[in-house]
């Protein structure tokens, strides 16, 4: 049978709490019997003193006979709830309160006991040498006076030796039943223990009802965590409370809901990979064997050479980006770290697109609202990036709009952005636009210059840098990328916002927004 986490904790609980509870009544029993006991012997040894100096002293001055002796061991026995003995000096049992015990009992104390301590104060515990049948707290208290007794002189009786060498008189023993202590000690425990036991026998039972309660949603997430591992991410766990337990209920569900979005995207991934590698394949195909069954004619094949060429360097584009993702997601890209001017990188990258713009009659503007614009990275992989953007807003940007490149800086943190007034995203998309062959626009899929795999890249770069980028869109209005870098501080200068912005066209092309009829021209 298989025991649960809380069973096991349980049971480890209540067997910690029997065992100290177990030691404690243990540790306490022995400690306050043993203190019971003394108070015992202590009250008894006042009793006793009792009796020597109001009935043993009347009688060894010849006060009062042996029967008058005996009556009156005989009342104040009762009163104790005692078993009373005078022994004389000799050892003789003079007199004995309990008439039942009092014809069985030998003519002397030696006759119990070779061994007893006549003349020594002190305390037994038992049957007295097999006399009683139960156990017995027995005080000897020995009796010494002045001088030895005779018929009608006057002695006193005294526990504590005189400086006249007093003569020993005889001892009195008091014998009390043990159970009487054993009786209040059970007393103190019902007082004390049971209401304590009865307390933790309802805190535990308690206990057990909450954490039954508490481990049931356990098992129900459980259960569904092993539907969720055979592929079930349907399945709901059906705790709607607002407590840890909700908290990490939601959080299954929102995990098997990212799981079941994984399907759709290996089912697109795969189409997208095929869709750019089958349509430069089926053109290679097609160009090849039409040239080698003389479809294409031989003063045309150069033209379609060229269409092969081009396509297999798209091939080799997308395997080359295909294994350097792969090669940045498990194991990061090399960075080569140095300190150089944004400006530097951001100017000759936006001139590599000065075609594509006049092209596309589209303009490109570059912000700079930074004085300092030197910054600590990988100057190559920070090109990358911004190519990466730039390109990406090219494909997306209408004819007759404008593409905007801002810099900007906060605390010591340097901003790029890159806006474009393109077709926008929806939420679906920008939560994906980074995973590598995803297209939120299906027509995307017919431009056969992209990869799919530029933005993706782009952000495992910066995520290497330790820097963030982020983009906000709106359908119908345009994209905004914008991704951090961090300043390179030079001594003596300070990072400042220029009090004027520098809106600057490329100067080498002046103006992209180009005339078409000029360029026909």
């Amino acid at each position: 049978m298989k025991h649960s986490i809380f069973d096991r904790i349980y049971l480890s609980f209540l067997l910690i709490l029997i065992f100290s509870f177990g030691i404690l009544i243990t540790f306490t029993t022995i400690s306050t019997k043993r203190t019971l006991t003394s108070e015992k012997e202590h009250t008894m040894y006042k009793e006793g003193e009792f009796i020597i100096n109001n009935f043993i002293q009347s009688y060894l001055n010849g006060q009062i006979t042996d029967e008058q002796l005996t009556y009156d061991f005989h009342i104040f026995a009762n009163t104790f709830n005692s078993d009373i003995w005078y022994v004389d000096k000799s050892g003789i049992i003079v007199s004995s309160s309990d008439s039942n015990l009092r014809d069985k009992l030998p003519a002397g104390i030696f006759m119990i006991s070779g061994t007893f301590q006549l003349k020594n104060k002190h305390t037994e515990t038992g049957n007295f040498y097999n006399v009683f049948s139960q156990d017995m707290i027995t005080v000897n208290i020995p009796m010494y006076t002045n001088t030895v007794p005779s018929d009608g002189e006057d002695s006193t009786v005294n526990e504590v030796q005189t400086r006249n060498e007093p003569a020993f008189a005889g001892t009195l023993l008091i014998h009390t039943p043990a159970t009487q202590v054993n009786t209040l000690l059970r007393s103190i425990f019902s007082i004390v223990y049971l209401p304590c036991l009865i307390i933790i026998v309802i805190a535990f039972t308690f206990i057990q009802i909450i954490s039954k309660k508490v481990m049931s949603p356990v098992k129900k997430l459980s259960a569904v965590a092993t539907e969720y591992s055979k592929g079930n991410f349907d399945t709901k766990t059906e705790i709607k409370s607002d407590d840890e337990i909700g908290q990490l209920a939601q959080s299954m569900e929102y995990m098997a809901e990212e799981l079941s979005k994984l399907e759709d995207y290996r089912r697109d991934f795969i189409s997208n990979i095929s869709h750019d590698f089958r349509s430069p394949l089926t053109s290679i195909k097609g160009y090849v064997e039409a040239i080698k069954d003389g479809t294409i004619p031989v003063d045309k094949q150069d033209r379609y050479l060229n269409i092969i060429l081009n396509e297999t360097q798209r091939l080799t584009k997308l395997t080359t980006g295909l294994l350097e993702l792969s090669k940045l997601e498990k194991y990061g890209p090399y960075l080569k770290l140095s300190d150089f001017d944004l400006i530097d990188i951001i100017k000759p990258t936006l001139n590599t697109f000065e075609m594509k713009c006049i092209d596309k009659n589209i303009a490109i503007y570059l912000n700079n609202h930074v004085e300092n614009t030197l910054v600590t990275a990988d100057k190559s992989k920070i090109q990358q990036v911004i190519y990466n953007l730039i390109d990406n807003a090219i494909k997306f940007t209408p004819s007759g709009k404008k593409i905007t490149v801002t810099i900007t800086d906060k605390k010591e943190k340097i901003f790029v952005s890159v806006k474009d007034e393109g077709v926008g995203m929806d939420e679906k998309t920008q939560k994906r636009i980074f995973d590598r062959f995803y297209k939120g626009d299906p027509s995307r899929g017919k431009d056969k210059q992209g990869t799919g795999l530029g933005l993706a890249i782009t952000k495992e770069v910066i995520k290497a840098h330790n820097e963030n980028i982020d983009v906000v869109s709106t359908e119908g209005e345009g994209s905004v990328f914008t991704f951090s870098l961090t300043k390179k501080h030079i001594k003596g200068t300070t990072d400042t916002l220029s009090p004027q912005n520098v809106s600057a066209i490329l100067s080498s092309t002046k103006n992209l927004k180009t005339d078409k009829k000029k360029e026909n021209d």
